[in-house]
C-alpha cells in the first residue's frame, strides 16, 4: 500500500511539483520515497512506500524493468502474484526482487494491457512504456484503490489523493455544490460514482477502468477492462454444490490476502462478515501464530458489539484489542480526520473505523483483513428483501408465507417500500410541508431552497430485481463510497486493509446464483450463513438483527461534539452561508436538544460538511502551489 503521483508534459516537467505531491501523501507511505525522471525530462513519476511485500530496497518504486523500457509507480497488492510469478518465470522472465510490483512489470511485458485480466488484487498504477510512448493507468475492478487525475494546458497529472493534485497550478479547489448537496441526501449516488469528482478540475478512474495516455501529444482514452454482467446468468449449480463452492472461494480469498512480510490481523465487529473472515484466517495461520483482532466498542449503548465480538474472538483464539471511540476524541482529531479523509463523510461510523486503524497502528499490526463488501455483494441489508420478493414474484414463485416470515424476523425490511412516497415528494413541497408542520428529519431539509431544488431523493430507490440491486450497490453505488472511507481511514494511520469479499471471483460467482441462495429461508446472506456452519459460532450465524457499525451519535451530541454544533449554529459565518437553510438547521438543533434524537444523523451531516468546508477547503487553498512545467 502506497501513494503514487506523476506528471507528463509536452516540454520539461517540474520535478519539485511531483516531490510536493508525494510529500503531501507521506501518511500513505512512511517507509520510503522515490522519484523517476524520463531521459527527455517530460515525464516524472513519484512514489511513497508502505513496505508490505519484500521489505528490501529491491522492491522500491518507481520500479523499472531490467531493460529500462518499462517504469511503474503502483499502489496496492496483487494477491495472486506468486502464481503469476511462477507462470512468468516458466515463460522465461527473470526476477530481481520478491515483490508483486515486479510481477506487474513482467506481466505487462508478456501480455500487454491484458495483464489486467490476470490480476487478483486491489490496485491503482501508472506504467510507462518507453518503446510505445504510452502510459497505462488502471484501477482495480471494484475500486478499492483511488486513481485521480487532472489535465490542463500541456500537462497530465495523477495521484492517490486530491490534495496532491490541488498543489498544482491549473488545478483549483473550487467544488460542485450540487454534487455536495446530492451526497448529503443520497451518499450512495454522488461523489464516487462518476468520472467527475467534487472538485471541478479533478477526474477519477471508475472501478474496472484503464486509461491509456499518449505521451507524444497527451491525448488519452478511458475504457472498461472489466464490468459485471448487466443481468445475472444462472449457472445451474445445485444448491448442494453452490455452498461448498462458495466456501472454497472465500477460503482462498482469505488465504491469498494473508500473504505479507509484516504482521496481519483483522477488524472484528460482532457480525457475520468480519466474524467469518476472522475464523477462516485464524484457521489458516495456525494455532502457533498470534492473530490480533480490533473491535470498536460503545459501552452502555445499543451500538456496542463487544459481547458478540468476544464470542468470535474466544471461539477462534485471537488476541483481541478493544478501542472506544467517543465524541470528545472526534472533536480532538477533527482537523486531521478531515484533512486525511479529504471529502465529507456521511456518518460517525467513519470516525469509528478511523479509531480501529489507529489502534492497529499502536499495536504494530500493519495489515488488516476486513468484512467490507459482504453486505453489498451477498445481500446483507434487510431492505434487499424488497427486490428479492419482486424477483420471486416475476418467476411465479411468490409465497405470502415467505414474506410473512421475513416481516416477522426483519420488521423493517419493507419499510422503505411502504413509505416510498416520501422520497417521491418533490423537494420544495417537502420543505414547505416540513416548515408548516415543524417536523421532518431528511437531510434535504437542511439545504437552502436552491440547492434542495436540484437534489433527487429517488436516486436511492432500489430496483425490483435482487441481482440488479446488488450490482448497483456493489459496482456503481454505495460500496464504492465505503471503499473510499476504508482507503482513507486505513492510510491515515499507514495501515493496509484487505477485503476478501471484494475478490472479483466471489462477485462473479454470486452473480450466477438464484436469488433464493442469497436470501432464502428469510435470511440475509443465506449462502454465507450456510457455508460457515461449523466454522463460525452458531449465535453469530443466527443473529438476525445485526446493525451497522453505528456509534451512539445522539449521545455524542450531548458532549463536546454538541458544544461544537452549538458554536457552529450560533456563528455569524453560518448565518451568511448560502449553502444551508440556516433557519431550519437551528430549529432542528433546538428540536434535538428538546428530545427529538432522530434528528442526530442529519445534524451530524450538517456539522461535518460545514467543518469540512471550513477546515479542508481553507487549508488546501493555502498550500504552496507548483507549476507542473519545469
Amino acid at each position: 500500500m502506497c501513494a503514487i503521483a506523476g506528471i507528463a508534459t509536452l516540454s520539461a516537467v517540474n520535478q519539485l511539483a511531483v516531490k510536493a505531491m508525494t510529500d503531501l501523501m507521506i501518511h500513505r507511505g512512511p517507509d520510503g520515497e522515490g522519484h523517476w525522471l524520463a531521459p527527455d525530462g517530460s515525464l516524472c513519476f513519484g512514489h511513497r512506500r508502505l513496505s508490505i511485500i519484500d521489505l528490501t530496497d529491491r522492491a522500491s518504486q518507481p520500479m523499472q524493468d531490467a531493460s529500462g523500457r518499462l517504469t511503474l509507480t503502483y499502489n496496492g497488492e496483487i494477491y495472486n502474484y506468486k502464481e503469476l510469478r511462477a507462470e512468468l518465470s516458466g515463460a522465461g522472465a527473470n526476477f530481481r526482487s520478491e515483490s508483486d510490483s515486479e510481477v506487474i512489470l513482467e506481466a505487462y511485458r508478456k501480455w500487454g494491457d491484458a495483464c489486467l485480466d490476470r490480476f487478483n488484487g486491489m490496485f491503482a498504477f501508472a506504467l510507462y512504456d518507453a518503446k510505445h510512448d504510452r502510459i497505462l493507468c488502471a484501477r482495480d475492478r471494484l475500486g478499492e484503490k483511488p486513481f485521480l487525475f487532472a489535465e490542463d494546458a500541456g500537462f497530465f497529472a495523477f495521484a492517490s489523493d486530491y490534495k496532491a493534485l490541488l498543489t498544482l497550478e491549473g488545478v483549483g479547489p473550487d467544488i460542485d455544490d450540487n454534487l455536495l448537496a446530492q451526497f448529503l441526501v443520497t451518499p450512495s449516488n454522488a461523489l464516487d460514482q462518476d468520472r467527475n469528482t467534487l472538485f471541478h478540475d479533478i477526474q477519477q478512474l471508475l472501478p474496472g477502468e484503464k486509461l491509456v495516455l499518449n505521451t507524444r501529444d497527451l491525448s488519452f482514452n478511458v475504457s472498461s477492462y472489466w464490468r459485471p454482467l448487466s443481468t445475472s446468468v444462472l449457472s445451474g449449480v445445485p444448491a448442494k454444490d453452490a455452498v461448498p463452492a462458495f466456501k472454497s472461494l472465500l477460503e482462498d480469498a482469505v488465504r491469498i490476502r494473508l500473504r505479507s512480510d509484516v504482521r496481519v490481523g483483522s477488524c472484528l465487529s460482532g457480525g457475520l462478515d468480519s466474524g467469518s473472515i476472522t475464523c477462516i484466517a485464524r484457521d489458516l495461520v495456525g494455532d502457533t501464530t498470534d492473530y490480533d483482532t480490533f473491535t470498536g466498542r460503545f459501552p452502555g449503548s445499543d451500538s456496542d458489539e463487544g459481547t458478540w465480538a468476544e464470542i468470535v474472538s474466544t471461539a477462534s483464539g485471537t488476541r483481541s484489542h478493544n478501542v472506544f471511540p467517543t465524541g470528545e476524541k472526534l472533536v480532538e482529531s477533527l482537523d486531521t480526520f478531515l484533512w486525511l479523509n479529504e471529502l465529507p463523510v456521511d456518518s460517525t461510523s467513519q470516525f469509528s473505523q478511523w479509531s480501529v486503524f489507529e489502534a492497529a497502528k499502536n499495536a504494530g499490526v500493519t495489515v488488516l483483513l476486513d468484512g467490507q463488501g459482504g453486505d453489498e455483494i451477498l445481500a446483507g441489508y434487510e431492505q434487499y428483501f424488497v427486490p428479492y420478493i419482486e424477483s420471486r414474484r416475476r418467476k411465479g414463485e411468490y409465497d405470502p408465507a415467505e414474506e410473512k416470515a421475513i416481516r416477522d424476523r426483519y420488521p423493517l425490511a419493507f419499510s422503505e417500500r411502504d413509505q416510498v412516497w416520501k422520497r417521491r415528494l418533490p423537494p420544495i413541497p417537502k420543505k414547505i410541508l416540513a416548515r408548516f408542520l415543524g417536523r421532518g428529519t431528511s437531510a434535504i431539509l437542511s439545504l437552502d431552497w436552491k440547492n434542495a431544488s436540484r437534489v433527487r431523493e429517488d436516486l436511492a430507490v432500489q430496483p425490483d430485481d435482487l441481482h440488479a440491486a446488488l450490482r448497483g450497490d456493489a459496482f456503481t453505488g454505495f460500496l464504492t463510497t465505503l471503499l473510499r472511507y476504508g482507503d482513507r481511514n486505513s492510510m491515515a494511520h499507514s495501515r493496509e486493509v484487505r477485503l476478501p469479499f471484494c475478490d472479483h471471483r466471489i462477485y462473479e460467482f454470486v452473480r450466477t446464483l438464484p436469488v433464493e441462495l442469497l436470501m432464502g429461508d428469510a435470511e440475509t446472506k443465506h449462502i454465507l450463513r450456510r457455508s460457515m456452519r461449523g466454522i463460525l459460532p452458531e449465535p453469530i450465524i443466527t443473529r438476525w438483527g445485526k446493525q451497522g457499525f453505528l456509534p451512539p451519535i445522539a449521545r455524542w451530541l450531548e458532549g463536546d461534539l454538541g458544544d461544537l454544533a452549538d458554536a457552529l449554529f450560533k456563528s455569524s459565518d453560518f448565518s451568511k452561508n448560502g449553502f444551508w437553510d440556516t433557519s431550519w438547521c437551528r430549529q432542528s438543533w433546538n428540536r434535538f436538544r428538546a428530545g427529538e434524537t432522530s434528528l442526530a444523523p442529519t445534524i451530524w451531516k450538517v456539522i461535518i460538511t460545514q467543518k469540512w468546508r471550513d477546515l479542508f477547503l481553507t487549508r488546501v487553498s493555502e498550500i504552496d502551489r507548483f507549476s507542473p512545467h519545469g
